[in-house]
């Protein structure tokens, strides 16, 4: 798809940090049920451990990234704190069944920690990612799911035990094995479904659209109204109609 006009020039942060915060905390709410919901029909324990564990790790996770954004920046953020929040819950979601509440704070603190380090790489790269999602889901869900070869209890939903719990290194082997399976469908799976997109209805819309906004392009109109003439459309750019009672100027003749 290629970067958006004006990236690594114009500022492009959130327009609405409430909204930001709203949505993290439906997503951690949400990601409740996504754990934890689909083994509380069973009378084996493993529901309320990946529910605590799934607390546990957000909250270490957004600790971690504040902390590290602190030391980093100089400042706390509530963008951060969301940022981190979601780290932590990608990265306890492959590990939420196999390590123990403990582990999972280990596992949510190291993953606030690196993908907040992996979200500024895309400056260092120069790709752009307006969603943080390689810095986020892609780097938290490949530390969530080798940590496992090193938290894993054996005690919880599987017998495998991890490098910290003596298990060796052949867990860890295998958690490598799979994040590098997945990841090499996913880049086939998405890089077809890219190509047809491309082929087809097109992947970007034109540098006009953009530049116009393509909620004013697909929709006529906007969710904000900058101009201060109402109605929802984009900011005016003409200068604004002489008003008719003013009184007219007199004119200069010369003789």
């Amino acid at each position: 798809i290629g970067k958006r006009i004006g990236f690594k020039k114009d500022p492009m942060r959130p327009h609405s940090l409430p909204l930001v915060m709203l949505g993290a905390a439906l997503l951690w709410f949400g990601w409740f049920g996504f754990n934890a919901g689909s083994w509380l029909g069973n009378d084996d324990g493993v529901g309320a451990v990946m529910f605590l564990n799934t607390q546990v790790a957000t909250a270490a996770a957004v600790l971690g990234w504040l902390i590290y954004e602190k030391l980093r920046h100089g400042s706390f953020t509530t963008l951060g704190a969301a940022s981190g929040a979601v780290s932590g819950l990608v990265a306890i979601t492959p590990a939420g069944g196999s390590v123990s509440p403990l582990g999972a704070i280990a596992v949510g603190a190291i993953a606030g920690v690196l993908c907040a380090m992996a979200v500024g790489l895309k400056y260092k790269f120069g790709y752009d990612d307006s969603l943080d999602v390689v810095g986020v889901h892609l780097v938290g869900g490949i530390i969530g799911s080798i940590l496992v070869g090193f938290f894993a209890t054996g005690g919880v939903q599987s017998d495998a035990k991890g490098l910290f719990y003596g298990g060796g290194v052949e867990q860890l082997g295998k958690q490598i094995v799979g994040v590098v399976a997945v990841l090499a469908y996913s880049l086939v799976v998405s890089g077809l479904i890219a190509l047809v997109l491309h082929k087809t209805i097109g992947m970007r819309v034109s540098e006009d659209d953009e530049i116009s906004g393509i909620d004013q392009v697909e929709h006529a109109e906007t969710a904000y109204d900058f101009s201060g003439t109402g109605g929802g459309s984009v900011a005016r750019t003409t200068a604004p109609a002489t008003d008719p009672t003013a009184a007219p100027k007199a004119k200069k003749v010369d003789a």
